[in-house]
């Protein structure tokens, strides 16, 4: 098999693996990475293929192995039925991106605290309560995104490998 197999182009398991190869040779062939993985070889090209999905735990190990956070985060937004209902995506930007994004969406946070005081005060949320309570809702997602790419990338850039 060649180095870079033009059927798992664009496929999120191979594209981290070869990444990861980068930094660890044995990860080039699908042989080396299953081997690490304790899986065989035909299930890993399986799963970059888009044939099958991965376990979770296999996910946990790929995400260990290639040293890629993102791919625990892929899984659950892309391949886990409860996390197509719950997970947000995260795309790992650069640090300062992601700080200010962070610090922007936490700027409200005092806002917020003050508008479900009041909206939660009498116990009764009105039509127009209810708008602020999607807003509040929104920005509850906004903050989880940012929080989660600023996991990622601390998983990625400094925790040992």
């Amino acid at each position: 098999m060649g180095r870079n197999p033009t059927k798992c182009i664009d496929k999120p398991y191979c594209d981290k693996r070869k990444e990861a190869a980068k930094r660890d040779d044995s990860l080039n062939s699908r042989e080396g990475a299953a081997e690490k993985l304790g899986i065989s070889a035909s299930t890993l090209a399986d799963y970059e293929l888009g044939i099958t999905t991965p376990s979770p735990e296999n996910i946990l190990r790929m995400s260990l192995h290639y040293h890629c956070p993102e791919l625990r985060n892929y899984y659950c937004v892309h391949e886990c039925p409860i996390g197509d209902y719950d997970a947000t995506p995260v795309d790992i930007l650069d640090l300062d991106r992601i700080v200010i994004k962070l610090m922007h969406t936490l700027c409200g946070v005092g806002e917020m605290k003050q508008q479900l005081l009041d909206i939660t005060e009498d116990g009764i949320v009105d039509e127009v309560e209810k708008v602020a309570m999607l807003k509040i809702y929104r920005n509850l997602d906004k903050m989880i995104a940012d929080a989660q790419n600023l996991k990622c990338w601390i998983d990625k850039n400094l925790k040992e490998v």
